[in-house]
């Protein structure tokens, strides 16, 4: 069974700077792509970056700059390092990944930023 559990959600001030972190544990297999979405009250959840098993990351225009995907060696971690944050930021953030097999995709349980003006 595939679980994804994230971590490093807060509450902090704006310009501050958080890390979170995705925890990958199961028999995924191969997996094509880790990523972070979130979702605010009222609104759909989006990308906000994205990161293949070449290395090729993507990230919404909103983050550019601000906001860093990564993983570990062994893929069995993400990681979204947030800087310079923005009351716009605040959201619930989710982690994802993207498996071979079936394209099969797989959601953690979020973790909630606010960021306080």
């Amino acid at each position: 069974q595939v679980m994804l559990v994230e971590s490093g959600g807060a509450l902090v001030q704006a310009g501050e700077s958080l890390r979170l972190s995705c925890a990958i544990s199961g028999n995924t297999g191969t997996i094509k792509n880790l990523g972070w979405y979130r979702q605010a009250p009222g609104k759909q959840r989006e990308l906000v970056a994205k990161i293949s098993n070449d290395g090729t990351a993507n990230y919404a225009d909103s983050v550019k700059g601000r906001f860093t995907i990564s993983t570990d060696n062994a893929e069995n971690s993400v990681y979204l390092q947030m800087n310079s944050l923005k009351p716009e930021d605040t959201a619930r953030y989710y982690c994802n990944i993207q498996i071979a097999y079936l394209l099969a995709e797989f959601w953690g349980q979020g973790t909630q930023v606010s960021v306080s003006s």
